[in-house]
């Protein structure tokens, strides 16, 4: 039985939004997201469902080519499952694609890990709490603590995890994908 890759974004936007949070993070990158494809086309996360609009969010497909990702800096991981275990993750987060209106932000979550009180809410998260519960839910834990106090700086020291890239995200994604374009021509030469 073959393996397939997941891949673990941290990043950050550069908003007035996430510049408050760093404040009192002094963490690099404040936002985890989870990839299942290596183009980033998959990218899930809670986040804003309006770019503009930092207060109104929930479960949200992200478009890396996005204004809101435009001068991003980000720090890319990667993990190694087995396929049935890819097929979990796969499908535990298409509950979410298929219901995004049930699910909500838990910005009392996050007030929670500033308090050190850990605060769960049914069908509400903070983005690096769904990325533990995602892989919670094959039994595999990223990071020694439970999902509603899990950071992503917490994300960013995990053992569990391989570090692929540091630095801008639009230079990555320029890079990979003329690096796609490359070994495409090359299949069909």
């Amino acid at each position: 039985m073959g393996t397939k890759r997941i891949y673990i974004l941290l990043s950050d936007t550069g908003t007035w939004f996430t510049r408050m949070i760093r404040l009192y993070t002094k963490a690099e990158h404040n936002h985890a997201s989870i990839a299942f494809d290596e183009e980033f086309k998959e990218v899930y996360s809670f986040g804003r469902k309006h770019p503009g609009n930092p207060f109104v969010g929930g479960f949200v497909k992200e478009d890396l080519q996005s204004e809101l990702f435009r001068k991003a800096s980000c720090a890319l991981f990667s993990c190694e499952v087995s396929e049935s275990e890819y097929s979990c993750l796969r499908a535990y987060v298409r509950q979410f694609e298929q219901n995004p209106h049930r699910y909500k932000y838990n910005l009392l979550g996050v007030i929670g890990i500033m308090l050190g009180i850990r605060i769960k809410r049914e069908n509400a998260y903070f983005c690096s709490q769904f990325v533990a519960t995602v892989f919670e839910q094959t039994g595999q834990s990223l990071v020694p603590k439970c999902a509603s106090l899990t950071t992503p700086a917490d994300l960013e020291r995990s053992e569990a995890l391989e570090l692929l890239y540091r630095g801008e995200l639009r230079r990555y994604l320029h890079h990979s994908s003329r690096g796609m374009e490359r070994a495409g021509e090359a299949m069909c030469s």
